[in-house]
């Protein structure tokens, strides 16, 4: 028998086209347990129905999006006046609505008796007492847009007989089951870690992480994680990546957009309840495309997906900073490709838009860009997949049964059929209007028949009798369609035509007059916005919801710090509710907060800004007290401690009030009436042997917070034993990845005889089993605890011992876990260097503004700062100084910082450490100003003598003082002195140096505490040269004042063209005045005179060479004195002038070149300038060449020559020709071979065949007479 798909309660289908049929596989509990098919015959049948198949094949997972029953509802049996709950999961999207029916008659919830629950998919019917009436069989209809889903289970209810009363069992009241009542076990989570408030970039990887204990931690009964946003149930995709398991929760948000924005929540469920924790995530805008361009979009949704087209809307962004946005783009993607289109030409001003055009069972993925005067922004995440198939495509299947558990399913388009034209629609209405566009929906007429049913639907403005069709090409087969390109504000008439293949039905009824939306604008400005303190990191922003909402979105929240204009974001995504607490403030800073409203259209204007609030944490009551133990008792008094709230409430615990209650007379009564200032307190008047139970409140500036959890039950009966009572206080600081240390007090009960040590023992979270962590008593009052595990948590108690034994262990601290502080530092210990005080200096990763810095030593608080101990704090950073530190400071200093999460340090200071620092201080508090140079003299003009040294460093207050042959001088005309602070420059001048200033001078210097002395000995052949010197300069000094002299002495200058040429210059000249140049006193006259009227004087010296060695002297003169200078040019003078010749010659080499003669071959190297006095080579096959008559070395002035006479065979080869200078080596280099020898060789020979035959030829000696006269037969 045929059956409607949608009766079937689990199937799986494959979907091909229009008259294409699916395969469904179904799975009934009662078949599968009679038939087992072997994978083979089922892969047969399949092979079998996929080759009728005439299309192509294509899945769609998009499609199912109908409502899905994970956990159905199963059938209960109970007696009357009991309680049942029926309970189902479902999923589904959009979120299905779940309807409850008793006999296929809804139920009444308004009774009373029946009560409803929905969280997160699962659903819940309770009944609160069953009656007989109660039997019946109850259905859950779970409906969304795309279709639904039912489950169904019995209830039956039975009475309790009357003989079954007096039953063996008649003790058991009858209104109770005779079943026993199912009890689940208990499990308690406990969060270790939690996330905190997080704040990402678009793009950004984020994880979210909960360490918990679970106790019991059973294998086959591990509590569910569910994660929410924004109370949304979340589910893994490619955006979200969950992990549950080994005591951890976590959640990974791969690829950040601001659609991850909002309030996360982790659920640990298990059937005793759930532990919960949230935490918000901040999602910033990523890096514009182009500066000021605006934000991505966000919150894409689909609505409305039909045969062509979909409805899709979003979320506009934030623009704080960038410029307003004037219009986005819709982009869409195929699946399975990676081409985006842009579907609108240009921008739309709403946040909503109908995509048409699509192509009928395709799938489209949408995306959207946001665009303003800068630019076009990041496009947003892209939608889910969506397809454009008619909604009603699976109401119209038919199921025919092949047997087994295979069904063979078409659609009833394709099944013969005869009948008649449907009925009209009914009940027309539009569920959504647009500004262009309506929605509109229909109920379908009463429809029996085989043949395929579809609707025209027509239209006509208010006012007009003509009826015009809408859909002409495309028939409608849903009972929903969008009526596109309607005149915005317009009323419009809609009615609804059935039809099928025997005709079409009478028109609907037509609609009430519908009008299309005006676009109505922005909301208005939201109204006042207060600013409440919520902690030292957050603010809470509460305003009023403005006064046109106009379709609101929701709301943007900016801040900026008082008295600045940078106004920032605080939420990148539209926040619904009209409060918001805004984190990641900085404690302290004030800030004034503005809201903004959103709607499709945009944003609103500015509401006026808050009040100005400092963010610190709002004041509220402490916590209660915990772990109230018993110290002592001497049978009428009791010594109680308890633990401090674990929240102060803002405002320090000043006082502690304490209840008693007596087990015997049941009452609670107060201990204290004036309060109590610490934790430890002695409970006078008690009876003895009474048994008591204790409580304590604690308070604070706000106000008596709740009270504590009652104490165990103590018996007030005098402690006699000889051990000593359990130690007290106990805490963990210094909490590393693998140690920490246990601090605690003093037992307040010794026992028989004074404590000698304590036996610490640990625990792992979670766990029964103590490990004591020392094998011997330490008789201090702490314990560094070493090799935890990192990560793992810890608790700890301690145990005293006298000589009569081990006492009772103390209270268990709280758990602490060992993994550090996120940056964790350490002390630091030196000396300070300028003023040498010995510090102790801690940088805390955690501070706030109450923050403390606690220094102890030896984990005793230091309260006794009389010896000179001092203690500074600059920020999140605290020093301990030791103004007068000794070897009685050695120890162990720790220092601590409250109003954080543990952050604290120590530092143990050893004997030889400190001898050292010590000695440092010492260095530092007496020092010896460093000298850069000690006490010198130099000769200035006029024979002045200057002293001088220069220090380090000095400062404006620095004092000195000059001495010669030990006695002081002072500072006057004779011995002017004088410092430089920026160069730390000492100096004296002596104006008059004589015969007697021979002597030892010294300098004392004194610069606050540095001082510094040098001294200078300038006797004997030292003193002689200075006297010299000084006499000189006196001269000096007084020829440049009164004749003519040389204002730049004689001196060798050598042009780059290789000139050499001695060069001065003459001041102070007359007319009168003669200058004349001598060389070895032997006066040279130049052929071009001086020209003294430009003051400089030139004489050249062409083609210098040895010849040009001697001494040369120039003098200038006339009536009121003479000035002569000289220049010895000989030996390292002269040197230095070949040697820089030699450069240029080398720098100017030409490459070789071959010149024939009659007497052999010559190779030539031009140069600027050439003497034989420079360092040359030549080389043949890297051999040097001596000079002979074979092998001729020489040369012009502007060459270098290698003449080779008479060349045979053996001369033919490489020839290389070096020039050397002080630093660098010039070389040329010229192969004498093959072609190049055979040319050169003939050109000699020619050429010396010439010469020969010019050699040998007659020549006439003398000529002939013009005249002869000669005798007759001569």
């Amino acid at each position: 028998m045929a059956t409607a798909i949608a009766r079937h309660k689990k199937f799986t289908h494959d979907y091909h086209s229009k008259h294409s049929r699916y395969m469904v596989k179904e799975y009934s509990s009662s078949e599968v347990e009679e038939v087992r098919y072997e994978y083979k015959t089922l892969k047969n049948i399949q092979n079998v129905v996929q080759r009728k198949i005439p299309d192509k094949h294509i899945r769609e997972s998009s499609m199912i999006r109908g409502p899905k029953f994970l956990v159905r509802l199963r059938s209960h049996t109970v007696f009357e006046n009991t309680p049942v709950k029926l309970f189902c999961k479902v999923e589904g999207y959009p979120a299905p609505k779940v309807t409850w029916y008793k006999d296929d008659v809804q139920i009444d919830i308004s009774s009373g008796k029946y009560f409803v629950e929905s969280n997160a998919g699962l659903h819940c019917l309770n009944i609160i007492k069953c009656g007989i009436d109660d039997t019946a069989q109850y259905t859950a209809v779970a409906a969304n847009s795309h279709g639904q889903a039912s489950s169904l289970a019995a209830v039956i209810v039975k009475r309790v007989k009357d003989d079954e009363k007096f039953c063996p069992f008649s003790w058991m009241p009858y209104e109770y089951a005779i079943i026993p009542e199912i009890k689940y076990t208990k499990i308690n989570i406990e969060f270790l870690e939690t996330f905190d408030v997080k704040f990402g970039k678009e793009e950004d990887c984020v994880t979210l992480s909960c360490k918990m204990t679970i106790s019991p931690n059973l294998a086959n009964l591990q509590p569910e994680a569910l994660w929410y946003r924004d109370e949304h149930l979340l589910k893994e995709s490619k955006w979200v990546k969950m992990e549950s398991g080994g005591g951890v929760a976590k959640l990974t948000l791969t690829h950040l957009a601001k659609d991850d924005e909002g309030l996360y929540t982790l659920r640990m469920v298990t059937k005793g309840g759930d532990a919960v924790h949230k935490a918000y995530v901040y999602v910033e805008d990523g890096p514009p495309p182009v500066p000021q361009a605006p934000g991505a979009p966000m919150d894409i949704k689909i609505h409305d997906a039909n045969r062509d087209y979909v409805i899709v809307s979003w979320k506009p962004p934030n623009t704080t900073t960038e410029g307003p946005i004037i219009g986005y783009f819709v982009d869409r993607c195929e699946v399975g490709t990676e081409d985006w289109v842009q579907c609108n030409d240009s921008p739309i001003k709403i946040c909503k838009y109908p995509v048409s055009g699509l192509f009928e069972r395709h799938s489209y993925y949408f995306r959207v860009r946001a665009v303003n005067a800068r630019g076009i922004s990041r496009p947003s995440r892209m939608s889910e997949a969506i397809a454009a198939v008619d909604p009603t495509e699976f109401e119209r299947l038919h199921v025919e049964r092949l047997g087994g558990k295979l069904d063979v399913v078409a659609y009833l388009d394709d099944l013969e059929a005869e009948g008649t034209a449907p009925g009209a629609p009914s009940n027309v209405y539009a569920p959504e209007t647009d500004r262009t566009y309506v929605v509109l929906s229909w109920t379908p007429p009463v429809y029996n028949d085989r043949a395929p049913m579809w609707y025209y639907i027509e239209k006509t403005q208010v006012g007009s009798s003509s009826w015009q069709r809408v859909n002409t090409q495309v028939p409608v087969r849903s009972p929903r369609y969008a009526v596109f390109n309607l005149a915005e504000g317009k009323e419009y008439l809609f009615r609804v035509l059935s039809a099928n293949m025997y005709g079409i039905s009478e028109p609907s009824k037509p609609t009430v007059p519908i009008q299309t939306q005006v676009l109505r604008g922005v909301p208005s400005a939201p109204g006042q916005v207060v600013a409440t303190r919520e902690t030292d990191t957050s603010v809470l922003i509460q305003w009023a919801p403005p006064k046109e909402p106009n379709n609101l979105i929701g709301y943007y929240i900016d801040l900026c710090v008082k008295g600045s204009k940078d106004w920032i974001s605080a939420n990148h995504k539209p926040h619904k509710k009209t409060e918001f607490v805004v984190h990641g403030l900085k404690t302290g800073e004030t800030y004034v907060f503005r809201v903004q409203a959103i709607n499709e259209l945009g944003l609103s204007e500015e509401s006026q800004e808050s009040a100005p609030l400092s963010v610190k944490a709002a004041l509220k009551l402490p916590s209660a007290p915990y772990d109230i133990a018993l110290l002592h008792c001497d049978g009428q008094s009791m010594v109680l401690n308890w633990k401090r709230p674990v929240r102060s409430g803002g405002s320090p615990v000043t006082d502690y009030y304490i209840d008693k209650f007596s087990v015997a007379k049941k009452a609670w009564h107060e201990v204290n009436v004036p309060p109590i200032k610490e934790r430890l307190y002695k409970v006078p008047n008690l009876t003895p042997g009474s048994v008591y139970q204790f409580r304590v409140y604690a308070g604070n500036l706000v106000g008596l917070g709740n009270p504590s959890a009652a104490s165990p039950l103590f018996r007030c009966e005098a402690w006699n034993m000889p051990e000593p009572g359990p130690a007290y206080d106990l805490s963990t600081t210094e909490i590393r990845d693998d140690s920490l240390v246990v601090e605690w007090k003093t037992p307040v009960y010794n026992g028989g005889s004074d404590i000698s040590g304590y036996y610490v023992d640990m625990c792992k979270t979670g766990t029964d089993t103590w490990t004591t962590v020392n094998t011997s008593a330490v008789s201090t009052r702490f314990l560094k605890v070493k090799n935890l595990e990192t990560g793992s948590s810890y608790i700890f108690r301690v145990r005293a011992e006298n000589a009569h034994g081990v006492g009772n262990a103390s209270v268990s601290s709280d758990p602490a876990s060992a993994k550090a502080l996120p940056g964790a530092q350490e002390i630091k210990c030196g000396v300070d260097t300028k003023t040498g005080d010995i510090y102790l200096s801690f940088e805390s990763c955690q501070i706030t503004e109450k923050s403390q810095f606690v220094w102890k030593k030896s984990y005793e608080e230091i309260t006794d700062f009389s010896k000179g101990l001092a203690v500074t704090t600059a920020g999140s950073c605290s020093t301990l100084f030791f103004k007068n530190p000794d070897m009685e400071d050695v120890g162990t200093y720790s220092v601590s910082v409250t109003n954080t999460d543990g952050a604290s340090a120590s530092y143990a200071i050893s004997s030889e450490e400190m001898k050292k620092m010590l000695a440092l201080s010492h260095d530092i508090r007496h020092p010896i100003i460093p000298l850069k140079t000690e006490l010198a003299y130099k000769i200035l003009e006029r024979g002045r003598v200057r002293f001088w040294l220069q220090a380090e460093n000095i400062s404006s207050a620095v004092t000195y003082k000059f001495f010669a042959n030990n006695k002081e001088l002072v500072n006057c005309e004779q011995t002017k002195m004088r410092h430089d602070v920026a160069t730390g420059v000492i100096e004296m001048v002596l104006d008059h140096f004589t015969q007697e200033s021979e002597g030892t001078y010294a300098v004392q210097i004194q610069d606050g505490t540095g001082k510094a002395q040098s001294s200078l000995v300038l006797i004997g052949d030292a003193f002689k040269a200075a006297l010299t010197e000084a006499e000189y300069q006196r001269r000096e000094y007084i020829r440049v004042k009164e004749g003519p002299h040389f204002s730049q002495f004689l001196s060798v200058h050598i042009g780059e063209d290789a000139s050499v040429s001695l060069i001065c210059k003459v001041a102070n000249l007359k007319k009168e005045s003669a200058f004349h140049w001598f060389k070895n006193d032997v006066e040279v006259i130049p052929d071009v005179p001086a020209d003294l009227s430009s003051g400089v004087c030139k004489l050249p010296l062409p083609l210098f060479s040895k010849k040009d060695v001697g001494v040369y002297k120039a003098t200038i003169s006339d009536d009121r004195g003479k000035d002569e200078s000289q220049v010895d040019i000989s030996g390292k003078a002269f040197d230095n002038i070949i040697t820089e010749l030699s450069r240029i010659a080398g720098s100017s080499a030409s490459e070789l070149v071959i010149q024939c003669t009659a007497e052999g071959i010559m190779l030539q190297c031009h140069m600027k300038y050439y003497t034989e006095e420079m360092k040359i080579q030549w080389l043949q096959k890297n051999a040097k060449i001596a000079a002979s008559e074979k092998m001729r070395v020489g040369g012009t002035p502007a060459m270098a020559s290698l003449e080779i006479v008479e060349p045979t065979e053996k001369d033919k080869g490489v020839y290389t020709f070096v020039l050397t200078d002080n630093e660098k080596t010039y070389t040329r280099i010229i192969e004498l071979s093959g072609q190049v020898y055979d040319n050169a060789y003939a050109e000699f020979q020619r050429l010396k065949a010439e010469a020969y035959a010019e050699k040998n030829r007659g020549k006439v000696i003398g000529g002939l007479p013009d005249v002869a006269t000669i005798m007759e037969k001569k």
